[in-house]
């Protein structure tokens, strides 16, 4: 089932958005919002996550931080807003409490490669918090947060690029362009495997906000949104070209699509492009809702805040083009963009008469 061929391209403006204070002094890998306040996680290549408040500035204040000994490529929080989670190159996982009166914060979890991605996710029968990472050691493991060994593992083909985490679904996706579904109450086990729709390879994948699929980004300018159900998938899964410059002379520019995050409010989607522009889709109506152009240089993470006000942005470089077009004159900051109410609400169907 394709997109829409040609969307309406409903240009937005950027001229209200702000500039976080202190940003990190490297790329910036990863957004993630606090569920609970306006808090704002940022992991980076500089080896840090950085906790900012945005309650009491709209420039930002910053909270707290966790030091990791290496590239940070990925942060998370808790569901009560307590614990925020950073991993990465140096192939751990650490926690900050941010209710232990400034104790540092502690390695939770290991790999023998660099971890690619981290989620809380809230253990089936309990209330207890834990933590799945996916590592380039081609496994990914679950970790109570009071043992120092992981509770279960999962072993693959290939190395994980990618996964998300929502209410009883983590959905994988690996270097063979391969997609691993599981369902959380049986977590040891991987429920359902199938190929990435997209021809080339897989670079986030974000779960639906009900959990029934999720929506897959690539480095060929194409998404997919993807259901759980063979049902479903079957019937109402789709793909489609985004992030792309029109064709000049035959010849037509495909960028990375660096991130992709739902509206907690609304169900709706975010992408984001190497080529700098972020742009609101509406899944269910097949339509792109928003699209804002030229930020000033490749964006490379993105993030909601809990309610959908706030939707953060970073302009950084995100080597899609290599450790050689990592230059000094690039730009290296987070951009707050206040989200209109209308901007990211779902299409109405106007009925016929």
């Amino acid at each position: 089932m394709a997109f829409l061929a040609s969307p309406p391209r409903v240009q937005g403006a950027l001229s209200n958005d702000t500039q976080l204070a202190s940003p990190p002094d490297d790329s910036i890998s990863s957004l993630a919002w606090s569920p609970v306040e306006d808090y704002l996680a940022v992991g980076s290549w500089d080896n840090r996550v950085r906790i900012y408040d945005i309650t009491k500035s709209t420039n930002g204040v910053g909270l707290a931080a966790i030091d990791i000994e290496g590239p940070v490529l990925s942060c998370h929080w808790s569901r009560d807003g307590q614990k925020v989670v950073g991993a990465g190159v140096d192939k751990s996982a650490r926690i900050l409490d941010l209710g232990s009166n400034g104790a540092p914060a502690q390695q939770v979890a290991a790999h023998d490669a660099p971890i690619r991605s981290v989620r809380f996710f809230e253990a089936p029968n309990t209330n207890a918090s834990m933590i799945v990472t996916g590592s380039w050691d081609r496994t990914v493991k679950y970790w109570d947060l009071r043992s120092a060994t992981p509770a279960a593992q999962l072993s693959f083909s290939e190395r994980v690029y990618s996964l998300d985490a929502r209410k009883r679904l983590l959905v994988i996706a690996t270097a063979d362009r391969q997609l691993h579904l599981v369902n959380l109450d049986n977590w040891g086990a991987i429920w359902s495997t199938r190929q990435s729709p997209l021809k080339h390879q897989s670079r986030v994948v974000t779960c639906f906000l009900d959990a029934t699929g999720f929506a897959l980004g690539g480095i060929e300018g194409r998404v997919s949104f993807q259901y759980a159900s063979q049902q479903d998938d079957a019937s109402k899964s789709y793909s489609f070209k985004c992030h792309r410059d029109k064709e000049v002379n035959n010849i037509t520019n495909v960028w990375t699509i660096n991130d992709i995050s739902v509206h907690p409010v609304h169900g709706t989607f975010s992408t984001c492009g190497s080529e700098g522009s972020f742009q609101f889709w509406d899944k269910e109506r097949k339509c792109r809702l928003k699209e804002y152009r030229d930020v000033g240089g490749p964006i490379s993470a993105t993030a909601f805040n809990r309610n959908g006000t706030i939707f953060a942005y970073a302009v950084s470089y995100d080597w899609s083009k290599g450790y050689s077009h990592n230059t000094p004159n690039l730009p290296n900051k987070i951009m707050l963009h206040p989200v209109l109410a209308d901007d990211c609400k779902p299409r109405q169907v106007i009925g016929r008469r």
